[in-house]
């Protein structure tokens, strides 16, 4: 056991209580995907190093992030690129093991994720709780990076995660913070 998951292992259980919603106030919900964002997304998995071939995709079941995952991994596969999974989970569940186990099971060079960031935060905790899960190999849809689903998901739990803004800038979470950077022109 690493010592970020003897660490989450002392604190019990990795749910998100109501107490913890609560204090965040309304997360934002997931939005159209963007051309430029898809695009955006794509490009970062082609920078990465080393070299992402293989994905995992995971969605909330709402619309809009089924229709973001769908059209990644549609581009991602024209691309030449390999989907070993696509993964959904509910926005709300007594458990989130499974959902974060058929996440990793495949052992992808990375995840791509679309979703609501309640949902999102329960599965990242369970993922960071009980897997070897990598945020530093996760590439999100826009609707992820808010300072809020960082500092929700507690200490640690998404540092390294990093995504696509709707007008093709990015963003990156370290020691807790959201950072956004602007398109590249």
């Amino acid at each position: 056991m690493s010592s970020h998951d003897a660490g989450a292992h002392e604190r019990g259980s990795p749910l998100v209580g109501a107490e913890e919603h609560e204090a965040y106030g309304p997360l934002p919900v997931p939005v159209p995907h963007t051309p430029a964002e898809l695009a955006r997304l794509l490009g970062l998995l082609a920078a990465s190093r080393p070299r992402v071939a293989s994905v995992v995709v995971g969605h909330g079941r709402d619309d809009l992030s089924v229709a973001s995952a769908a059209a990644f991994a549609g581009a991602w596969e024209a691309r030449g690129g390999l989907v070993l999974a696509t993964v959904t989970w509910p926005e709300a569940a007594a458990s989130w093991l499974r959902a974060a186990r058929r996440m990793t099971a495949q052992r992808p060079d990375a995840w791509v994720v679309a979703g609501a960031p309640a949902g999102f935060v329960q599965l990242a905790r369970r993922l960071r709780h009980s897997t070897d899960w990598e945020p530093s190999r996760t590439y999100a849809f826009g609707s992820l990076g808010d300072a809020r689903v960082a500092a929700l998901a507690g200490p640690g739990t998404l540092d390294g995660l990093r995504g696509a803004l709707a007008d093709g800038g990015t963003w990156e979470v370290r020691a807790g913070w959201v950072t956004r950077f602007p398109p590249r022109r």
